[in-house]
C-alpha cells in the first residue's frame, strides 16, 4: 500500500532534493530550527549564522546565549531554540569532540537514544538528524503524515508518533534515499492537496482516499 502512494506521488511531484543544506551539520540546525515555523524563517536564520561565520558546532557552542539568540530570530522562539542548540552543539563536542562522521557512524538503533536524551529534540527532531544528516533509514512523520495516511483510512487520526512511525518502517524497505523522498512527497502532497481543508480536486491519491469515498456517499456528496 505505501508503495503504491509514492509511486503515485512520485509520478505526481516528481524528486524534491530534499533536505537543502551544504553539510550535515547545517541539516542538524536546520532541524533544531524549523521546530514551530516554515522554512523560509530557517533559512534566514541559518543565513544569519554564516555571515557571522559561526555556523560550526564549536561555535555555536562559544556564542553568548543572548547573541545567538539574536541571529536565530526569524526562526521563532529564539531563546528557546539558542538553548537547543547550544545543547546539541556541547553534547556532540563532549562526546566525540565534534566529529559528526564518528557520532553518525553509530547505528541508528543506538544513536536515536542519545539524540532524544539531548534536551529540546524530539523524535521528529531527531529523526530528521538521523535521516537527512546521518543518512540512515529512520523514517520521519509528522503532521502532514498522519492526516494523508489516516484520511486514507491506513491509520487512526489520533495515532501517536512513534505507532505511525513504526507502521511506515514496518511497511517499507529500510532504505534512506526512499524514507528521505517519501518523507519529502508527503509534506508537498499535504501542502497542495490535503490541506486541513482538502483540495480533492486533481488529488493523485483520490482513488484511495476513504475520507473522500465516504464524503460521496453522503446524500448529495
Amino acid at each position: 500500500m505505501l508503495t503504491t502512494i509514492f509511486d503515485r506521488l512520485l509520478e505526481r511531484y516528481g524528486h524534491r532534493d530534499w533536505w537543502p543544506a551544504e553539510s550535515p551539520f547545517e541539516v542538524c540546525v536546520g532541524a533544531i530550527l524549523t521546530q514551530n515555523t516554515n522554512w523560509g524563517n530557517v533559512e534566514k536564520a541559518i543565513a544569519n549564522l554564516k555571515a557571522a561565520d559561526c555556523l560550526t558546532l564549536s561555535g555555536i557552542a562559544a556564542l553568548p546565549s543572548q547573541q545567538l539568540a539574536a541571529l536565530i530570530r526569524p526562526a521563532g522562539y529564539f531563546n528557546v531554540k539558542a538553548r537547543r542548540l547550544q545543547s546539541f552543539c556541547s553534547c556532540v563536542l563532549e562526546a566525540c569532540q565534534g566529529d559528526l562522521e564518528q557520532l553518525f557512524a553509530q547505528d541508528w538503533r543506538q544513536l536515536r537514544p542519545w539524540l532524544l536524551a539531548v534536551n529540546g529534540i524530539g523524535p521528529e527532531t531527531a529523526d530528521s538528524i538521523l535521516l537527512y544528516a546521518a543518512n540512515q533509514p529512520s523514517f520521519v512523520v509528522d503532521a502532514y503524515t498522519r492526516r494523508i495516511f489516516s484520511r486514507l483510512g491506513l491509520v487512526d487520526e489520533t495515532i501517536a508518533y512513534e505507532t505511525l512511525r513504526s507502521f511506515c518502517m514496518q511497511q517499507l524497505p529500510e532504505d534512506p534515499a526512499l524514507f528521505n523522498e517519501f518523507h519529502a512527497l508527503i509534506v508537498e502532497h499535504g501542502k497542495q492537496h490535503c490541506r486541513p481543508r482538502p483540495r480533492c480536486e486533481g488529488c493523485c491519491l483520490a482513488i484511495q482516499c476513504d475520507q473522500l469515498r465516504q464524503q460521496n456517499r453522503q446524500p448529495g456528496g
